[in-house]
């Protein structure tokens, strides 16, 4: 990989997908960190089908610190590991609270002492939420960053994040982060990849 040739891929993906945006509905910041904590291992059209409710009963962190795990559970139960979430949502709400004072963190550091949040999930809220330069890697952008080789198969999550921040210019991250992950997930997806037409078949290092 170098920088021309990364630049020729998002340029390329850009003609696929000219106004590439985040696909989780949220209202404001704290929307936010909940909507994507719960998006891990489901869609973002599932998530999207029960945050009305769970923003509605719960529009603040004092709101949801104080919830009941089972009620809380009751709502978002259709998605993947929900109790685990349901856990994390009530945890992360109470410390946003009691030690943030209903704000959300600003810094990777600090988001990431919150409950259900990682690195990708911190790095989302400071990109999409922030406008922070950040490249949250989820499965999408780690397919992605093998198959158009800038990483090796078996890289670490982390060491794709690396590879993509030297080879895409800071200015580039957040809107590079929204088209690999769309293209990912709607054309080069995981199983049944549409490569018969595909017009990055040159630069994939998946074999034909």
């Amino acid at each position: 990989m170098n920088a021309v040739r990364s630049k020729e891929i998002l340029n390329e993906i850009r003609k696929i997908i000219p106004a590439p945006k985040c696909e989780l509905n949220y209202n404001n910041l704290f929307e936010l960190v909940c909507a994507v904590m719960i998006s891990s291992q489901t869609t973002d059209k599932r998530v999207n089908q029960v945050t009305p409710a769970l923003f509605q009963k719960y529009p603040t962190p004092k709101q949801l610190s104080e919830a009941k795990f089972e009620d809380v559970f009751e709502i978002i139960k259709s998605l993947g590991f929900a109790k685990n979430k349901a856990k994390n949502l009530i945890s992360m709400a109470q410390a946003l609270h009691n030690e943030f004072h209903d704000e959300v963190p600003k810094t990777l550091e600090e988001l990431q002492t919150l409950s259900g949040v990682g690195r990708k999930t911190a790095s989302v809220v400071l990109a999409e939420g922030y406008k922070i330069p950040a490249m949250p890697v989820d499965t999408h952008l780690e397919r992605m960053a093998i198959r158009f080789g800038y990483v090796k198969e078996g890289a670490s999550v982390l060491e794709a994040e690396e590879s993509y921040r030297k080879y895409i210019p800071q200015e580039e991250w957040i809107e590079a982060h929204h088209l690999f992950l769309l293209f990912g997930r709607y054309h080069c997806k995981a199983i049944h990849p549409e490569c018969m037409n595909c017009t990055l078949k040159k630069y994939c290092k998946v074999e034909k």
